[in-house]
């Protein structure tokens, strides 16, 4: 029976990862290993390592990777799951690791593979980020052995990267299979949950963009000083803890006693996904406002940088403005006249049944790791 571990570092790639590792841990095929580390330790941001073990997976390993008080330095957290993580591999010898997206553990994820001779399989590689995520996300393809990206347009950046053509794999984002499932709690029981009493709400979430940390204090105001202004009701999700998230959270303190503002340090995945599909509009910088809300006909106030590229004219739903109080305050009053047209450009809710045929594969656990640049011919 093969081992395969998923790497979850965030509340964001567990949602993502969740349907996977289900798939995986039903097979007889396969025996499912999960290390969890990053922000799911963190006390402050929810301790959201609860949530793994409230789903029931087995075989669940905890590190912690970083101190709350010094969430900034991205590189010794990196170097601390490469440590923990080589440790776990080598006393219980996996065949795979699986990791997604942009952020450092996967990083950590794709090093240790590639250093140890460990297929290194990356889900949602190929798409563009802004900030240092960007970078990220490809040099982590650049280690990975197998790629499963989300659309056309991410596997052709993958093979601009010099990647086999052989090694990509189209099955959408397992996010929407949640999504698209008759799983998701009540309205009712999300407010019931949280403790949510408004009738009509947005959802607020703004992440650091790390490149500009030095604009970050003047255009975390901006944002706040908008929905404040708005008087709508706000349901706010606390940023990830990217350098800059202290400066973020300190701007929410203007929050408090203001009853139009409910504000969480995290929250479930399918709770968040039903929250967003009754939501009035949703405004920040996270990918929610270009995927999940895409998907849910919800509208989306795109701000800065951070989702730069992400998305295209075709997205009627999404409005980008800057981190200018007037320019959100003007996007918040005209939300309701977006186009909502609900449609998905990251797959058809079935990532979970793809991933698990393309893992039964013998071509997978046949294949040569040894990587070779593939020239693209211009």
């Amino acid at each position: 029976m093969r081992k395969i571990v998923f790497l979850t570092g965030t509340r964001a790639d567990y949602g993502k990862l969740k349907s996977l590792m289900k798939k995986v841990e039903e097979s007889n095929k396969f025996e499912l290993h999960v290390f969890v580390t990053g922000m799911h330790m963190l006390q402050k941001y929810g301790s959201t390592y609860h949530e793994v073990e409230k789903d029931g997976f087995k075989n669940i390993y905890k590190y912690i990777n970083q101190k709350s008080s010094s969430s900034h330095h991205m590189d010794i957290a990196l170097s601390n799951t490469i440590i923990g993580l080589s440790n776990y591999c080598d006393e219980i010898s996996p065949d795979m690791i699986v990791v997604h997206g942009d952020r450092l553990e996967a990083l950590a994820g794709a090093i240790v593979g590639a250093f140890n001779n460990i297929k290194v399989m990356h889900i949602e590689g190929g798409e563009v980020s802004g900030t240092i995520d960007e970078s990220i996300r490809h040099a982590i393809t650049k280690m990975s052995h197998f790629h499963l990206v989300a659309n056309e347009e991410a596997k052709r950046r993958i093979i601009q990267l010099g990647e086999k053509e052989d090694s990509i794999f189209i099955f959408g984002s397992p996010d929407i299979d949640i999504m698209y499932s008759n799983e998701l709690p009540s309205i009712d029981d999300v407010k019931e949950k949280y403790d949510i009493n408004f009738d009509n709400y947005a959802i607020l979430m703004y992440h650091p963009v790390t490149t500009e940390v030095d604009k970050l204090e003047k255009n975390i105001k901006e944002v706040v000083d908008a929905v404040i202004e708005s008087e709508r009701n706000y349901v706010v999700i606390y940023p990830n803890n990217d350098n800059g998230s202290s400066i973020i959270l300190n701007e929410y303190k203007r929050f408090e006693n203001r009853d139009k503002f409910a504000v969480y340090p995290s929250m479930r995945f399918e709770y968040f996904l039903t929250l967003l599909k009754e939501c009035e509009f949703i405004i920040g910088n996270s990918s929610s406002g270009i995927r999940e809300a895409c998907a849910y006909g919800k509208s989306a106030i795109d701000i800065g940088n951070r989702q730069k590229g992400r998305y295209n004219d075709d997205m009627t739903n999404i409005n980008h403005v800057n981190e200018d109080s007037e320019q959100i305050l003007q996007s918040i009053n005209k939300s309701k006249y977006l186009d909502e047209v609900a449609v998905s450009y990251f797959g058809d809710g079935k990532s979970d049944e793809k991933f698990l045929e393309i893992i039964c594969s013998n071509e997978i656990w046949e294949s040569d790791i040894q990587k070779k640049f593939i020239d693209v011919d211009f």
